[in-house]
């Protein structure tokens, strides 16, 4: 998961505790958009899904995602946007990117949990 918020991320993974705990889900948080897509194309991280918030000074989250959908690695990878944007054309510009889901700041943990479990087949 990528957000510039620590909060977002905290309060992210308590909403995820429960899966982590199970073994279901490995969740590695990162605040800087830029060093994850480094760690990415350099092969030292990698993703099952990726959750990214969209306004992040370093590097806004669709252009994020645009780049990993360009690479082969990542094409097929499930990209989660967790933002405040809410308007039609910004989830329009996220779908033809080929991002897969869309939740709205503040989210509940129960729709987190959802929607992620949905995602991976959980």
């Amino acid at each position: 998961m990528v957000d510039d918020s620590k909060t977002i991320l905290a309060t992210a993974q308590m909403a995820m505790e429960e899966l982590e705990n199970s073994g279901k889900v490995v969740m590695k948080t990162y605040l800087n958009p830029a060093e994850l897509l480094e760690a990415l194309e350099n092969g030292r991280e990698d993703y099952d899904m990726l959750i990214s918030d969209i306004n992040m000074p370093q590097l806004n989250g669709l252009d994020l995602s645009h780049s990993l959908k360009q690479n082969p690695r990542f094409k097929h990878k499930p990209i989660l946007i967790l933002t405040t944007e809410s308007s039609a054309e910004m989830k329009a510009k996220g779908k033809a990117i080929g991002v897969t889901g869309w939740l709205v700041k503040p989210f509940s943990n129960d729709k987190l949990v959802k929607a992620v479990s949905m995602v991976l087949g959980l």
